[in-house]
């Protein structure tokens, strides 16, 4: 590890601390600009102090007592410094401190970092944010056995080199029943964590810098999936003998025509719906996401599945709209559906917010003001990446166009 390339012993007096016409003296230690004070526990007459050479003035024994002392603990620091140097550590002048004050030295590790920050941010953190967490550090538990044969890293010890080796071992890494590595908005996820983690060391003064700062997260732009009104049609009309996918199927298809994501689906009660301006029934609430408030009239295929389960016993006895599975449960079983319904995209839970967004409302002509409102969005420009991947729509618009600018054939003219 480099050490710090510039560094510093002076000696002062604050004037501002006078006792019995003394003031008292600190050793200032400087590293790469950051300083720290240590009192030497003595005192000496401002005119007796010269501030040039930080030291006493003049040849009375007391005064050449205390210089000898202050060059003492001169060569004390400056000794820990170049020890420190040897070793290859990343040197502080927080650290020089508590190595003259003899406190142990605490070696702030990755382990510790993970711990404090688990911790410390259950409250601010969603259970689901805080999983992923949970399986960044999974990773990076497993990439040092491999990679260092260790279970812990000095947080200290973390460079450019650590980042690039890490990102190479989750592109290589193949999960646990997975066909594929890692994508790399995948891998891009975990050092993203991992990044914050790093910002989170810093801002504790666990260390000096964020080897973050030269690294770059690469996010590549990926086409939002959705299902045509064709595919919506056929899963809806679709009949099940399993009322455990009959159940899955209707929670899928009220997203579809609501665009609530799992997580406000399952917070609705049925206080959720309340008359509109328009004297139809809407449905409204704050999304768990981004606590935004929404918005959304309720059309008849979303009207006809809250009265199919108004009487549901499950759903009465939790106080929610619907009885609801765990959002994993539900992906597993949309696989299922998916197979009997000959759909070769990966259905998802969150796809029905992208085909509430675009094939429910965008292709049929809502504005995306509108439907940015309905989906809770804080921001238009979240909602317009829907509207980059609506094709179809844009062929529509245009051949209206065409057909309006087209010429129209005079009576003389022969149209072949």
């Amino acid at each position: 590890m480099r050490a710090s390339n510039s560094f510093g012993v002076h000696f002062i007096i604050k004037t501002s601390k006078l006792i019995d016409g003394k003031a008292p003296i600190f050793a200032r230690i400087v590293v790469e600009s950051r300083r720290v004070e240590i009192s030497m526990k003595q005192r000496v007459i401002p005119d007796q102090w010269s501030k040039s050479k930080g030291m006493g003035r003049g040849t009375r024994q007391e005064i050449l007592d205390l210089n000898t002392y202050l060059e003492q603990v001169r060569v004390a620091i400056i000794s820990d410094y170049q020890e420190l140097q040897v070793r290859k550590k990343r040197i502080t002048a927080e650290l020089l401190k508590s190595r003259y004050l003899g406190e142990e030295e605490k070696e702030h590790t990755l382990n510790k970092l993970v711990e404090y920050h688990n911790t410390e941010f259950t409250e601010q953190l969603k259970m689901g944010t805080l999983k992923n967490y949970f399986t960044t550090a999974r990773y990076l538990s497993k990439f040092l056995k491999k990679k260092y044969r260790t279970n812990d890293f000095a947080l200290e010890d973390i460079d450019f080199a650590f980042l690039h080796s890490f990102e190479t071992y989750l592109r290589r890494n193949r999960p646990s029943g997975h066909q594929r590595p890692m994508s790399n908005n995948g891998v891009m996820k975990h050092l993203e964590r991992f990044q914050k983690l790093m910002r989170l060391a810093v801002k504790l003064q666990w260390i000096v810098r964020n080897p973050f700062e030269q690294y770059q997260i690469r996010f590549e732009k990926v086409e939002m999936d959705f299902l045509s009104q064709e595919e919506l049609d056929n899963i809806h009309q679709l009949i099940f003998t399993s009322e455990r996918l009959e159940l899955v199927r209707d929670l899928f298809v009220f997203a579809c025509y609501t665009g609530l994501s799992y997580s406000d689906l399952a917070a609705l009660t049925p206080d959720s719906i309340y008359k509109g301006v328009d004297g139809e029934p809407w449905i409204t609430g704050r999304r768990k996401k981004t606590k935004e408030p929404y918005h959304v009239p309720l059309l008849y295929p979303a009207l006809e599945l809250i009265e199919k389960y108004k009487e549901n016993n499950g759903a009465k006895l939790k106080g929610s709209l619907f009885p609801i599975l765990s959002n994993q449960k539900l992906n597993s079983y949309l696989k299922e559906i998916a197979d009997l319904c000959r759909i070769k995209k990966n259905l998802t839970f969150h796809m029905a917010r992208h085909t509430f967004a675009t094939t429910v409302t965008l292709l049929n002509g809502v504005p995306i003001e509108s439907l940015s409102k309905m989906l809770g969005h804080n921001k238009l420009s979240t909602t317009q990446i829907y509207a980059r991947v609506i094709q179809l729509k844009l062929s529509h618009d245009m051949a209206a166009l065409r057909d309006k600018l087209a010429p129209k054939p005079s009576s003389s003219l022969e149209v072949i």
